[in-house]
């Protein structure tokens, strides 16, 4: 059988029994008009009803017929009716061909996207119930409503199966349709509690009933029918891990743009299911946040991901930074503390497979790239998970060399010493000028306020001033007032710093230096605490500053005609446990 989507501009689109296809603007339909998206429609052929999913993506709705469709809304283009891609602009029709029992077309393209026939109606009538009591109403006059409404396929064969030869029918054979239709449902019931793939039961949880998607925050919570909660989790990133892109490219060039990784992945997770685990997706989907990725397109996407895995599957998808975002923990928090029905989580059974895994170039035979980076082995490792690459996990591959982070936050000390050397004093009786020198996010400011602000010395800061210009002339007023200075800007170079040296010079008061020891990986990993901190004051610096202090740093030295130089380390505090546990979790990715 073939189905084939027809416009009067002469376009056509084949369209395989069951597989989506992304449909707009584009050579395929002929339509050039800017208010089309080029993933304007999903389109999925269903060969038995001869009918074709329609679901709206794009900004400006589609119609069908004069039904407009909203974005996410759907609804179902049968022979004779007409779908408008947009605007009710650019008709097109579906026409079958061919028997509905006979095989599909071979010219049929061979799409990896599978809808598992998608509407409410389709839902309520394919997913097994759990118990057999949704069979049962009170009365049969509502079971027999209550059932899928016959093909005139299905009421041909009941009327051989249940009307003897020369019979009329009535209201008797109805009874004995009844009958044989509740005897068959409840067989269904049973043998479904029995399910292998659903072995839940006894384990205090009930499966999901429907397809739903969930938001909180940035992070976004599909969960799909079938999914039950369990102590075991298996978790595993999406891309690069589960899937991959059908055209090589690094990043998908469309929302269909995809492909499984690896054809030992559906099997493996099956497996993986029938063992107890529940099997989790965590994923990082920062293009959501910045605009290049809608959440509609997204959703449609993993429908379509489990829909080809055939597979009761949890995803997670953290669309911003911040806490939700891997390698920090809050997507594994959320699923623990939320969603698994109170279920404790056993970390010791459960384990984390991520393709950023920190390998190196050449990780493997055939000049294997280097990974983008390691924030899923970091993932497990702050969630205190074992861990795999996809390689490893599916392809039983030996564990590849891989290398963690220069700085490991877990092994900051509170009560190191603060300065050095340690016979220098913090603060001078005398009028002075302090230059701090150090990258963003090295802990200046705090510093600056708890010991030496306090002490009566005027604070300058560029971020508040807006100008070196401006600091400079703010550490001339203080002088002139008598007060000491203490300047809190980054000053990576023997210019920035001059500025101040040749003031305290003019005024004749001598000038020491304070150089932050913080290193670029331990700065940026405090600058991603501070986003994560609710009560955050901080402007969030971008890796251009930080590489920009890098690139232009020069270390002080006396000759500079600095009276002293401290070497100042950053040693954190923490207003609570919860803050010092944050701080602790690698950031990297």
């Amino acid at each position: 059988m073939q189905c084939m989507l027809l416009s009067t501009a002469g376009a056509s689109l084949p369209l395989a029994d069951g597989r989506a296809v992304i449909f707009g603007r584009g050579p395929e339909s002929r339509v050039s008009d800017k208010k089309c998206s080029r993933h304007q429609v999903k389109l999925v052929a269903n060969y038995e009803d001869r009918t074709v999913l329609v679901t709206q993506l794009g900004a400006n709705p589609s119609f069908l017929g004069d039904r407009a469709l909203g974005r996410g809304q759907s609804g179902r283009l049968t022979e004779g009716s007409t779908l408008y891609l947009v605007n009710q602009k650019y008709p097109f029709t579906v026409q079958f061909s061919g028997d509905s029992n006979g095989a599909s077309s071979p010219t049929l393209p061979k799409a990896n996207e599978i809808d598992p026939k998608e509407t409410k109606k389709e839902e309520q009538r394919e997913k097994p119930k759990r118990s057999i009591q949704d069979f049962f109403p009170a009365s049969p006059k509502k079971v027999w409503l209550s059932v899928k409404r016959p093909s005139s396929q299905d009421n041909e064969l009941s009327a051989k199966r249940f009307c003897p030869p020369g019979s009329s029918g009535g209201e008797a054979d109805a009874e004995s349709v009844i009958e044989e239709k509740l005897k068959r449902l409840q067989e269904f019931a049973e043998s479904a509690s029995k399910c292998e793939s659903v072995p839940s039961a006894a384990m205090g949880s009930a499966p999901c009933t429907k397809n739903c998607w969930e938001q909180r925050g940035s992070l976004m919570i599909f969960t799909a029918a079938g999914v039950v909660a369990r102590e075991k989790i298996a978790g595993f990133d999406l891309d690069g891990c589960i899937i991959t892109t059908k055209s090589g490219k690094v990043f998908p060039t469309s929302p269909d743009d995809w492909r499984i990784l690896y054809p030992e992945i559906q099997p493996k997770l099956a497996s993986l299911l029938k063992k107890g685990f529940k099997v989790v997706f965590f994923t990082n989907q920062m293009g959501i946040s910045r605009g290049k990725l809608r959440p509609e397109v997204f959703k449609s996407k993993v429908e379509d991901v489990l829909a080809t895995l055939k597979l009761p599957i949890q995803v997670f998808a953290a669309t911003a930074s911040g806490i939700y975002r891997k390698p920090v923990i809050g997507m594994w928090e959320h699923l623990c503390q939320k969603a698994n029905d109170s279920i404790t989580v056993d970390k010791l059974q459960s384990f984390y497979v991520g393709d950023a895994a920190g390998r190196p170039v050449n990780w493997a035979p055939g000049k294997k790239k280097k990974d983008f980076s390691c924030s899923d082995r970091l993932f497990a490792l702050n969630i205190g998970l074992q861990f795999h690459t996809p390689e490893e996990f599916f392809l039983g591959w030996k564990p590849a060399p891989f290398v963690l982070p220069t700085f490991n936050p877990r092994t900051c000390d509170p009560n190191a010493r603060l300065y050095d050397p340690p016979d220098a004093s913090l603060t001078c009786s005398q009028q002075e000028v302090v230059v701090a020198v150090g990258y963003p996010a090295s802990g200046k400011s705090t510093f600056f306020h708890k010991h030496i602000v306090p002490k009566g010395y005027v604070y300058v800061n560029r971020d508040t001033l807006g100008s070196w210009q401006n600091c400079v002339s703010a550490c001339e007023r203080g002088l002139k007032e008598g007060r000491s200075v203490a300047v809190d800007n980054t000053n990576p170079d023997p210019e920035s710093r001059k500025r101040y040296l040749d003031v305290s010079q003019k005024m004749g008061v001598p000038c020491r230096c304070f150089l932050f020891t913080t290193s670029l990986e331990q700065a940026k990993h405090n600058n991603r605490f501070r986003e994560m901190m609710p009560a955050n004051k901080h402007a969030t610096v971008n890796d251009m500053i930080f590489h920009s202090y890098k690139n232009k740093f020069i270390e002080p030295s006396l000759s500079e005609g600095f009276s002293e130089i401290l070497k100042i380390r950053f040693v954190p505090s923490f207003p609570d446990t919860q803050s010092e546990a944050l701080y602790k979790q690698f950031s990297e990715g």
